[in-house]
């Protein structure tokens, strides 16, 4: 069922807003939930979050401490938090409320990590079975997520394919020219203004459209 309401969103962003609300369903012992990226150099953003507490808490990630957990992530699957009150550094999310983390790695590459993270106000919440469940949960979240990417992906490649055709057709029409020419009229001047393709031949149909 989980993976099924996984795969049925539309949007990369659907797929994490979905995620979140599974995590805390799915996980043992997990009461808030967030997807976030970083990026090599920059402050974490979060990206999908089941409640207020979780972007509070994200947000203030800042410190050396807090740094150092998300950055074993680039190299490891996994990275928890015991107890916020008996770690050194982790007061924010003591002050929160927030006990536990367990944090599992979606997507890394060379610049940017992604990561779903689910918290818990008690301490030691998230052992080896709620480790295990959530790395089989965030392997069904990835391939979802993938999924969603190339359908957007797609979808924008065939918006732009109408774009660019309606445009050249408006170009033929208003030149006398043919569709090869037309085409070539568009590429030329994309490259003169230094303008997407996408992005002027959407001007040209909208400008057509309004008068």
């Amino acid at each position: 069922m989980a993976s099924q309401q996984l795969h049925e969103t539309l949007t990369p962003h659907s797929t994490l807003r979905t995620a979140v609300r599974l995590a805390v369903r799915l996980m043992p012992g997990a009461e808030h939930a967030g997807v976030s990226v970083l990026e090599r150099g920059s402050r974490l953003r979060t990206l999908a979050w089941t409640d207020e507490v979780v972007r509070s808490a994200e947000a203030r990630h800042t410190g050396r401490e807090q740094h150092g957990h998300w950055e074993r992530l680039w190299n490891s699957p996994v990275a928890r938090i015991g107890d916020s009150d008996a770690d050194d550094g982790w007061d924010v999310l003591s002050a929160l409320g927030l006990r536990s983390a367990l944090s599992l790695r979606l997507r890394a590459d060379r610049r940017r990590l992604t990561v779903l993270t689910a918290y818990a106000r008690k301490p030691d919440v998230f052992d080896e079975d709620a480790t295990r469940i959530g790395r089989l949960f965030t392997a069904h979240v990835s391939i979802a997520l993938d999924s969603a990417t190339v359908r957007e992906q797609l979808t924008e490649a065939m918006h732009t394919r109408d774009l660019i055709g309606q445009a050249t057709g408006i170009l033929m029409e208003r030149q006398g020219i043919d569709a090869a020419a037309a085409f070539e009229s568009l590429v030329r001047a994309s490259q003169r203004e230094n303008v997407k393709l996408r992005d002027l031949a959407r001007r040209i149909v909208g400008t057509h459209n309004t008068t």
